[in-house]
């Protein structure tokens, strides 16, 4: 894989920037557009690798979903015909190394004649996928998958799912439940789903789906913890604006904690169900200061980047665990265990890789210590993951000489994401520091 050398400003950054849309919330109302009862419209949604394979995927279940002129600065809109109820025949989805893809669209094919083959990248193929196939399996949905249930399989759909009551464990992934939530009030009998396990991880994607699937009209209970109840009947179609991914602003934001500058991102959602909103308060713990004025959010880094304890941060943990690697005092994420089936063991990559540059890094059950030391440069390597790309590039920012070994894989969720990274860390200040 190429190198690409990480940017290292000589001075701290100043910045403002717009950011793409969210993939979550993209992806959830791109099924709900193929399952609706008539044409949709997303306004501004995310353009990348990730989308593209959930386009691709509904296309092959029949929907159809073309590009049309938009206000947005990173893309058309898109226009969504549904998926037809008639709709049969032989087909194939490739997932690529999309969880949402590979998670979401089975229920969907269930929900037609015919049989999909579902395929994906080769890191794909370790990813769990029980609880949605075995979800199916006891609604009486026939399946060819291997004894563990990963990638490859084929549903053989027959145009209906009877739904009713499911238990599952969606203890690795909360894309489990919401795989089963945003098909169930097309199921005959609706869907009561019930989690049997621990806490779900991520519990704020759940909100989200349920969020989503109340504005388009769907009746859903969630009064009961670890219990969901989806009732039958239309989802609405739909025009809907889709917010600026809220997770994705995790590097930009800490490009203002690495270099002790001040970054800006306007259009900041006042009410959000992203987990990216939660950066806000994040930031705050490691030292700097967020203001949010306006709906546009302003970090300013800290004299010092203080290290803590870190809970349940999800999908924005790589970029904290790179900023508490370069903090003056040691730092512990928890809450995190189900990193390890994410499109990398994400705890034994970034363990390895801040190791690699010097840093002193501990994988535990659930998360990882990290102890202040000296980092040095070198190649920090993605493992085809976007998150691990952008944590590199934000220890790069304070640390000369970091190559980072496939930057190209942030397409996944930000095209582009080098040239706004690069644009932005040329934005240094020489009076930043005289604040």
């Amino acid at each position: 894989m190429q190198h690409w050398p990480a940017p290292h400003p000589a001075h701290p950054v100043e910045g403002s920037l717009r950011l793409p849309g969210s993939k979550s919330l993209t992806n959830r109302y791109l099924v709900l557009a193929a399952l609706a009862n008539g044409p949709s419209t997303l306004r501004e949604p995310l353009k990348s690798r990730d989308t593209d394979l959930m386009i691709g995927a509904l296309r092959s279940l029949g929907a159809v979903i073309e590009e049309v002129p938009g206000e947005g600065s990173f893309g058309p809109d898109l226009l969504v015909r549904p998926t037809p109820r008639a709709a049969s025949g032989d087909t194939e989805v490739d997932c690529g190394l999309a969880g949402t893809v590979m998670r979401f669209v089975p229920v969907l094919a269930a929900l037609r004649s015919g049989r999909t083959r579902f395929i994906g990248d080769a890191q794909a193929r370790v990813r769990p996928m029980n609880p949605v196939l075995d979800s199916l399996r006891a609604m009486g949905v026939r399946l060819e998958s291997s004894e563990d249930s990963t990638l490859p399989f084929s549903i053989l759909g027959t145009g209906n799912v009877t739904g009713g009551p499911v238990t599952i464990n969606a203890g690795a992934s909360s894309q489990f439940v919401s795989a089963m939530l945003l098909a169930g009030a097309r199921f005959d009998d609706g869907l009561t789903l019930e989690h049997d396990g621990d806490t779900v991880p991520s519990p704020e994607h759940i909100a989200m789906t349920v969020d989503v699937l109340r504005s388009v009209g769907v009746d859903i209970d969630d009064s009961v913890s670890g219990r969901w109840k989806v009732f039958p009947g239309a989802i609405q179609a739909f025009d809907i604006h889709i917010e600026q991914d809220l997770s994705n602003a995790a590097p930009f934001l800490a490009a203002a904690v690495a270099t002790r500058g001040r970054v800006q991102i306007p259009d900041w959602p006042v009410v959000t169900t992203q987990i990216g909103d939660r950066l806000r308060h994040l930031l705050v713990q490691l030292g700097s200061s967020v203001e949010f004025d306006g709906g546009t959010v302003t970090v300013t880094g800290g004299a010092e980047i203080q290290g803590g304890t870190f809970a349940a941060t999800g999908e924005l943990a790589p970029v904290i665990a790179a900023l508490c690697a370069l903090a003056d005092t040691p730092s512990t994420l928890t809450g995190i265990a189900h990193l390890r089936g994410h499109e990398t063991n994400r705890l034994a990559a970034l363990t390895t890789e801040i190791n690699g540059l010097g840093g002193d890094v501990e994988e535990t059950a659930d998360g990882l210590f990290i102890r202040p030391k000296r980092l040095h440069g070198g190649v920090f390597h993605t493992y085809n993951d976007h998150r691990m790309a952008m944590a590199g590039a934000v220890l790069g920012l304070a640390i000369a000489d970091i190559d980072i070994e496939n930057i190209a894989t942030t397409s996944k969720t930000i095209p582009g994401f080098a040239d706004l990274w690069s644009e932005l860390a040329a934005q240094a200040s020489t009076t930043a520091g005289e604040r």
